[in-house]
């Protein structure tokens, strides 16, 4: 069970917290197509936000069980050179196991709080509890977990960088107008790894690149 396979459902629990509507987020993801995306042209780094598994921590499948989080080596370091900038964090992630039944809302912010507590406190968590058939705005690669992200961040999506392990990080992150980076790891293809725009090595190395741009500067 890898994570391409997980998923999300119709009532938009794209956040955190109880239900906001998936018609927010669906208005808010057709402005933004209207509008176009910045992608990877240059702008400011207000924010960046992480997938869960297997970018911030190791990923374990459907994972319900916080004594089972283990960050990634250096995700603590990155974060603390982040806030340490005064740049924003957040998590955006796909957690179809609620959809499959495998998992409760729960389960998933039981997990959620532990990764946040060893990681020493992010901005936002926000994700998707549906399955990929279930076609909501918000399940990577589709971008509302970003948009809502942002949104509670309260920066643009334009200003924001978005860091995962496979394309569906960079697609999500490119249909909402913001920047994304490819870590890979031994669950990214190798065309993933050959066509994204912009990669690095490991998540250290990713945020170090990002803290050395001009301040309003790109890829």
């Amino acid at each position: 069970m890898n994570r391409r396979t997980m998923a999300h459902s119709p009532a938009e629990r794209a956040v955190d917290r109880p239900a906001e509507g998936s018609a927010a987020v669906g208005h808010a993801v057709r402005r933004r197509t209207r509008d176009g995306g910045a992608g990877d042209r240059p702008g400011a780094l207000a924010a960046v936000l992480f997938d869960r598994d297997g970018t911030l921590v190791e990923d374990v499948p459907y994972n319900g069980d916080p004594e089972l989080v283990r960050p990634v080596p250096g995700a603590r370091q990155a974060l603390d050179l982040l806030r340490a900038a005064g740049i924003a964090t957040g998590v955006v992630s796909n957690q179809s196991g609620v959809g499959r039944g495998l998992l409760t809302d729960a389960d998933v912010r039981r997990v959620n709080d532990r990764a946040d507590a060893l990681l020493g406190g992010l901005g936002t968590w926000v994700y998707c509890p549906h399955l990929p058939d279930d076609g909501c705005a918000c399940r990577k690669p589709e971008p509302g977990l970003v948009i809502e992200a942002a949104r509670r961040l309260g920066v643009a999506p334009a200003d924001c960088v978005v860091i995962g392990d496979i394309a569906a990080d960079v697609r999500a992150a490119h249909a909402a107008g913001a920047r994304g980076v490819l870590v890979p790891n031994a669950a990214t293809l190798p065309d993933e790894v050959r066509t994204a725009p912009r990669t690095a090595p490991d998540l250290l190395t990713a945020v170090t690149r990002l803290l050395a741009e001009p301040r309003g500067g790109g890829a």
